[in-house]
């Protein structure tokens, strides 16, 4: 029984699948960081600007509706949640892109390298000629 787990283990994709959640959880905390400390605060200067020195916060607040006195339903709350999953969305779309663009040049630069050169026109001229010569050879004979 150890040794099918053993197996089961070292098969490759658990391994694989491992190291996938490991990288997602570091790169999860690189977009997060990018948001909360780069994007998010750009929003809340331009908001800033717009609402005459209102905080992010404060600003999608107007959003809160309270029919009840202690009932409160925090749309602003749903708003700023909405805003930060685009921003988040968005960036990682950027990450993601980029990503491929470099996968995808590397591989263009990998295929260049490997593909063989392509016979040009002297070389089937060359061809031709040395052809013609065996001919006239045989026929020389």
């Amino acid at each position: 029984m150890l040794k099918e787990f053993r197996d089961f283990l070292m098969r490759g994709n658990v391994l694989d699948l491992a190291v996938g959640v490991v990288i997602g959880s570091a790169f999860t905390a690189i977009v997060t960081n990018v948001v909360n400390g780069v994007i998010t605060p750009l929003i809340g200067w331009f908001v800033s600007l717009v609402t005459n020195g209102q905080k992010l916060d404060d600003a999608t607040s107007v959003l809160d509706w309270t029919p009840v006195k202690g009932v409160t339903f925090a749309f602003g709350d749903l708003a700023s949640a909405i805003i930060t999953f685009i921003i988040t969305g968005f960036v990682l779309f950027l990450i993601v892109k980029f990503a491929n663009k470099a996968k995808d040049l590397n591989k263009k630069q990998t295929a260049e390298e490997a593909a063989p050169a392509a016979p040009t026109a002297e070389d089937y001229l060359a061809e031709i000629r040395d052809l013609l010569k065996d001919q006239n050879k045989k026929t020389m004979e």
